[in-house]
């Protein structure tokens, strides 16, 4: 039985008024769009990687860039952007090789990052693919597909097994699914999802999962439309024992966009977490404005929850 103390109040206070990240100037390769951020420590520093666009909502194409912060809240962004898929194909929604409280881990030297990939308008199936890297600016040849039909992985190490959660955008609704691999590079999926729309807030679809693993329970972060407005989004949580049979939190979502701040009115999810030294939870987020979206998304933000369960 899931113990009710995950089940708590989630607490998550904003703790930065402006974007984390926001647009990038004219002409940069993240002009028009940018979400998806995936957080790294390095020696007290934050390194936020994302993904940013230039045109218009039907022409982007995503490109993976960088950014640095001292206190986790004002960023630097690094410049141009790192890497990028080529051939008309976005890079969306990079997520590294973590340990079960956020971490992320290294493997011989290198840096592990999946990433999914496909067209806008959508041309070929959303697929996984992996890269690498010693300092987390150069990186290699992305791999072959490692998933098909797959999007918005999320990857934990777990002993000597390689855990992922991704969504399915094969069917509609939207799910999640789990797949489980011995090296991190060939993956065997479960058969069925392990995560559907279900709650009465939810509709359309469920996206986004974030996993970690604290006190032996794999804990979940996803994202939802809204069944109250299909413009609005929000953040739902789960748990699970073994990573595949979840509940759900019953008083979902715990955390949704902010009406009082434009640039985060409509949309807050595509999330990265972690936990710091002081066993604070620090979330950043993607966000949207109303629409119509001339920025299909506009902006990062951050919240933190102080010393959670």
């Amino acid at each position: 039985m899931i113990n009710d103390q995950w089940f708590c109040q989630q607490k998550w206070v904003r703790d930065a008024e402006e974007p984390c990240i926001s647009l990038g100037d004219e002409g940069s390769f993240d002009d028009m769009h940018l979400f998806a951020p995936a957080a790294r420590i390095v020696d007290g520093m934050t390194h936020l990687y994302y993904c940013g666009s230039q045109g218009k909502v039907e022409d982007r194409v995503f490109r993976m860039g960088m950014s640095t912060s001292e206190d986790g809240r004002i960023f630097t962004k690094y410049g141009s952007n790192l890497l990028e898929v080529g051939e008309g194909a976005s890079l969306l929604t990079p997520t590294f090789l973590r340990s079960g409280d956020g971490c992320v881990l290294r493997e011989n030297g290198f840096l592990r990052l999946w990433f999914s990939s496909t067209t806008f308008p959508p041309g070929i199936l959303h697929t996984i693919h992996e890269t690498r890297s010693e300092d987390g600016l150069v990186w290699s040849n992305p791999s072959a597909s490692q998933v098909e039909g797959a999007y918005a992985p999320t990857v934990l190490k777990d002993d000597d097994r390689y855990l992922m959660w991704y969504t399915d955008v094969t069917v509609d609704p939207w799910t999640i699914r789990f797949a489980e691999s011995q090296d991190g590079s060939t993956w065997v999926s479960h058969r069925d999802p392990v995560l559907t729309v279900d709650q009465g807030w939810e509709i359309s679809r469920i996206v986004y999962p974030t996993v970690l693993k604290k006190d032996g329970v794999f804990l979940m972060w996803y994202g939802s439309y809204q069944a109250i407005d299909r413009h609005l989004t929000a953040i739902g949580f789960a748990v699970s024992e073994d990573g595949i049979d979840w509940t759900k939190h019953p008083n979902n979502p715990v955390f949704g966009p902010n009406p009082e701040r434009e640039w985060e009115s409509h949309y807050t999810t595509s999330q990265s977490l972690n936990f710091d030294p002081e066993g604070s939870l620090r979330m950043y987020y993607a966000s949207r404005t109303k629409p119509p979206f001339t920025h299909k998304y506009f902006a990062i933000g951050t919240a933190v929850w102080r010393k959670p369960f």
